[in-house]
């Protein structure tokens, strides 16, 4: 439901970098482990000891080649949305 929330949307769509791969620039803001740019509010990135979620609407080229490999919390896909194909699909988190 954050997904949601956030994107005003039925889903929203992240790419994961390892943590230790992962860099960025500029000045951020943080809620609740949430970075976002502190000049318009657009959600950026999360980063743990592991890895980093990057908003993928954030990217100024678009579309991009990346292609999703797994699914998150599909128990909640609406139904008239198909599932991506070849990919990994979780009811919940993939953790």
């Amino acid at each position: 439901m954050d997904c949601r929330k956030e994107s005003g949307s039925a889903f929203t769509f992240y790419a994961m970098w390892p943590a230790e791969r992962f860099e960025h620039a500029g000045e951020t803001g943080e809620f609740q482990g949430r970075r976002f740019c502190t000049g318009c509010g657009s959600r950026l990135f999360s980063i743990d000891e592991h890895e980093a979620e990057i908003k993928l609407g954030i990217l100024s080229e678009a579309p991009t080649p990346l292609v999703p490999s797994y699914e998150l919390w599909i128990k909640r896909r609406e139904p008239w949305l198909r599932p991506v194909e070849g990919a990994e699909q979780f009811e919940e988190d993939r953790r």
